[in-house]
Parts: structure tokens; C-alpha cells; sequence
């Protein structure tokens, strides 16, 4: 096994294995540890799916794998499984970037104009006449 290739460990496959699919039909599936692997290969470098190393097996097929068991919900099942096993997590992280805000909280075509202070208003003469 190449080193610089991400490959499940004993422990990690252990704990996901029992939240595989087990229906499967026809021919039987390519080890599923090497095709996760491979996947997780791919997600963590970013790659095409033409690029994954050869050491997983054909590219179809962890490209046919991911995307079935995404359109089964079986890689959310998993996550939400995986997430739910400890308990609460000991830290918590937020990005940035899930915090959405309006266009129009920073303040938007007006710029940076400053609106006079209730008090000023209230005592000055009024603009219009009645």
C-alpha cells in the first residue's frame, strides 16, 4: 500500500461496517473497505474521479459507489449514526460561512450615512409647514 494513499484502519471500518448496506443484488459488491477508501481518497485531495489511484480499484466503481449510496441516503445515514454513537461532541465549531446575513444588514446602498439622533430632531424646526 502506497503511504501517501488514505486508507481506512481496522478500528475506523469496524465502526462504520455495521451501518452498510446489506441488500445487495446480483454480483457480489467489491470490498468495501478499499472502495471507501478510495472515496474518502478523493474527497479529502479534491480530484476528478478519473484521477483516483488505480489501488482502490476501477474508478467506476467508486464513482458508481458514492454516487448510488448518496442517491440511497445511505452516506447521510451513516454520518448521522456516526455522529449520534459519542454522545455530545467535546467541542463545537461554526463557520463563518453558515451564518447567513441580508444584503442589507451591512448597511447597503446608503453606505456609511449617519442618521441624525432622535434628541437633535426633536428639537429642531420642523421641514414642513401645515
Amino acid at each position: 500500500m502506497d503511504a501517501d494513499l488514505f486508507w481506512l484502519s481496522d478500528r475506523q471500518f469496524a465502526r462504520i461496517a455495521p451501518h452498510l448496506p446489506t441488500d445487495t443484488r446480483g454480483k457480489p459488491r467489491v470490498d468495501d473497505r478499499r472502495v471507501i477508501s478510495g472515496i474518502i481518497q478523493i474527497m479529502l485531495s479534491g480530484a476528478r474521479w478519473k484521477d483516483a489511484p488505480s489501488a482502490y480499484g476501477p474508478r467506476k466503481t467508486l464513482y458508481n459507489r458514492f454516487q448510488r449510496w448518496a442517491a440511497k441516503g445511505v452516506w447521510a445515514r451513516l454520518f448521522e449514526a456516526l455522529a449520534q454513537s459519542d454522545g455530545l461532541p467535546a467541542e463545537l465549531l461554526i463557520d463563518s460561512s453558515a451564518v447567513k446575513a441580508h444584503r442589507c444588514a451591512s448597511g447597503g446602498k446608503r453606505g456609511s450615512d449617519t442618521r441624525p439622533s432622535a434628541d437633535r430632531v426633536a428639537g429642531a424646526r420642523p421641514r414642513s409647514t401645515r
